[in-house]
């Protein structure tokens, strides 16, 4: 997943869709890429897990997919986990024992 998101137009289209669901026209406005560059980063990013997309009549409507955010925020938050018990272990050190 991360290297999906490691490309800067595919993490461009990541974001936009934050915002909701949104065609390949739609997301290609908002950048200098052509449609088709635009639905090859869609297919990474739908390969990646992050990406899910319907059909809605004759168009496609591509969103983020809410089990990949949720393991990527999962991965993350085990180093915040792991900085914020570091951290919580180094507040409670008598000042002494601090270096």
């Amino acid at each position: 997943m991360l290297e999906a998101l490691g490309d800067p137009t595919r993490r461009s289209i990541f974001e936009s869709l934050a915002a909701g669901p949104r065609s390949v026209a739609e997301i290609a406005n908002g950048l200098p890429v052509s449609r088709p560059a635009v639905s090859q980063h869609l297919k990474v990013l739908k390969d990646a897990g992050l990406v899910s997309s319907t059909a809605v009549g004759t168009r496609r409507l591509h969103a983020v997919d809410p089990q990949g955010l949720a393991a990527i925020r999962g991965y993350f938050d085990q180093f915040w986990n792991q900085a914020l018990a570091a951290f919580a272990e180094a507040a409670e050190k008598p000042p002494e024992e601090k270096t």
